[in-house]
């Protein structure tokens, strides 16, 4: 368990790192209105990955967690509990959403037919993203 949880915390710092990457890319290829090159497709790419990666692991320790029996008194009790309602129902749902987010816009960017409209989907979809699972992430138990 602890294992799957210190991997779940590792591979958060490569998402993050390939997500704030393809932003200030994305950002900065729309204002300055460069070519959206192979560099920008794999970056973008990675950090869709990553994400998917990290939510499967996400999804697995969220059920082998010793919160997850905490459902077992009810969605009153987890609802009340400061800690157990972060890590049951802010955590993932939030990022669930934003991992949403980052495939709509890798989806999005992929139909763009500019350079710029590819650049602005990338950075508008990853961005919201990135800040939603900024929002959410156990800042006071991350290593």
């Amino acid at each position: 368990m602890d294992t799957l949880i210190s991997l779940h915390s590792t591979v958060a710092y490569v998402v993050l790192a390939f997500l704030v990457l393809s932003f200030v890319n994305a950002l900065t290829g729309v204002l300055v209105s460069r070519g959206f090159g192979s560099r920008d497709f794999r970056l973008s790419l990675f950090g869709l990955i990553f994400s998917h990666i990290q939510l499967l692991l996400g999804v697995v320790v969220y059920f082998v967690s010793p919160y997850f029996s905490a459902w077992e008194n009810g969605m009153g009790a987890v609802m009340k509990d400061a800690t157990l309602r972060l890590f049951l129902v802010e955590h993932p749902t939030t990022n669930v959403l934003a991992i949403v987010l980052i495939t709509m816009g890798w989806s999005l960017h992929k139909k763009a037919t500019n350079s710029r409209k590819k650049f602005f989907r990338i950075a508008v979809f990853y961005g919201l993203g990135l800040l939603l699972l900024l929002s959410r992430i156990p800042w006071q138990q991350w290593p």
